[in-house]
């Protein structure tokens, strides 16, 4: 039966009892039987022919290409040939994150509809019922980063025109330039400088200068703690700072940008005294200047300095942020997206940043796989309010391992346009670098007190 009415011919009085008879006609059919009603719906356009895709099975592929412990949740479904990828990279306790997908989450997963990503999210979240640790993010993180792969996929899209689409060319990047010297660091920067970047984070040896200190701590000499601890000599760093940063300055010129990491590794008025010397040199950001044990000394730094800070590295829920956010007592939203468990979430932190002018600067060194990355990258182009992105070169077999790596250019960081992320796995290349146990983030001062990162 046709819906359409030809009022062709027809007088006026005529026309108007015919649309009115078919008024009525539609009112009858809000009063029918759900019987009737579902028989005469009409499938959506975008669903015609796409039967519904369901998730087969989930497994961890672990590797080390670069020697960093890197752990990938592939969910595989109904659909032949498609599957997702994510980044469930926990470097430190990566088997513990395998075995939290092999043991618990392939069983909880089976079976489910993958375009319901905020339905896995939340139900995955709660199923454990004590979450936000970093073990059960991270395996979250994986499998709710496959399911955006795959609904790019299936879209035929990069998953960053899912969240709205571009609103920058490329992703800015900072590099990372260290040295034993402040000499060698300066060339270090001056380097990426001619490669187009335009933010360089600088330090001296390792974080807090670890491994530019010659002398034999105390702790040693009485055979206190292990062989491979490391030590930190935090006057020596306190001093040190300032000086690359004057040196760098000086050397380098006014047009880069500068940002350091202290790491959470000095006492909270050291941190508010040394970023204070630092304002001088116009820092673009200082990155995690207090522990997570710390947080309500934000204030004390905010009324002393006007330094932007980033901070978050070691959160685990989007809680750990939001006051802080508000207040605007810091500048950088610096998350390890996997440590919270995927986009979802880190998209509502990146939106609820935006109210409150705080910028995104997703943590992005070599323990983040190039999964991971293309994660950050994605939402770093469909994000108003992205600040900066940490950048990392993948060495030639990890390229082999992750066909579709990101590629730099000018500073900027240009993705795969492939649909989804972007980034595939070679699960043979992938088995020849098994991952191990061993993680070293033992910090001790002179009389061996632990130095928490």
């Amino acid at each position: 039966m046709k819906n359409n009415i030809d009022l062709s011919g027809m007088n006026r009085r005529e026309a108007m009892k015919l649309l009115a008879a078919g008024s009525a006609t539609g009112l009858l059919g809000l009063f029918s039987p759900p019987e009737a009603r579902a028989e005469s719906h009409v499938t959506p356009s975008w669903a015609k022919g796409v039967p519904p895709v369901k998730i087969k099975s989930v497994k961890a592929i672990a590797t080390a290409p670069e020697g960093s412990n890197l752990v990938i949740v592939k969910v595989e479904t109904t659909e032949p040939g498609l599957y997702g990828l994510g980044c469930a990279t926990f470097t430190q306790r990566a088997t513990a994150v395998v075995s939290a997908i092999k043991d618990y989450l392939n069983d909880f997963c089976a079976g489910k509809d993958v375009d319901n990503i905020e339905d896995m999210w939340q139900s995955a979240y709660v199923s454990s019922y004590w979450r936000n640790g970093p073990v059960l993010n991270n395996a979250l993180c994986g499998i709710d980063e496959a399911l955006w792969d795959i609904k790019g996929k299936r879209a035929n899209m990069p998953v960053y025109q899912l969240l709205g689409g571009k609103c920058r060319i490329a992703v800015d990047c900072y590099a990372h330039a260290s040295g034993p010297t402040p000499e060698i660091l300066a060339d270090r920067v001056r380097q990426f400088m001619d490669q187009g970047f335009r933010h360089v984070r600088i330090q001296l040896g390792g974080y807090g200068g670890v491994g530019t200190v010659e002398q034999k701590p105390d702790y040693r000499e009485a055979g206190f703690g292990r062989e491979e601890d490391m030590f930190m000599d935090q006057g020596i760093y306190l001093k040190r700072v300032p000086e690359i940063f004057d040196y760098v300055r000086k050397t380098c010129g006014e047009k880069v940008e500068l940002l350091h990491d202290i790491h959470e590794r000095i006492d909270p008025l050291d941190a508010i005294n040394l970023i204070k010397r630092l304002e001088q040199y116009r820092p673009f950001f200082i990155e995690d200047p207090f522990s997570p044990e710390n947080m309500l000394w934000f204030r004390n730094l905010r009324a002393a300095t006007t330094v932007p800070i980033a901070m978050g590295e070691l959160f685990n829920n989007i809680n750990e942020f939001r006051d802080y956010m508000a207040d605007r007592l810091f500048d950088y939203i610096r998350v390890h997206i996997s440590q919270i468990g995927g986009i979802t979430p880190a998209m509502k932190i990146a939106r609820l940043g935006e109210w409150f002018s705080v910028k995104t600067a997703w943590h992005g060194p070599g323990d983040v796989s190039p999964v991971g990355h293309a994660a950050n990258a994605h939402i770093d182009l469909a994000v108003w309010n992205f600040g900066i992105q940490e950048s990392h070169f993948w060495s030639e077999k990890a390229q082999a391992v992750f066909p579709g790596c990101q590629t730099y250019k000018n500073g900027y960081m240009y993705i795969n346009e492939a649909p989804g992320l972007g980034v595939d796995i070679n699960e043979k290349e992938a088995a020849k670098y098994p991952i191990g146990t061993k993680s070293n983030w033992t910090l001790r001062k002179g009389d061996g007190t632990i130095i928490r990162p």
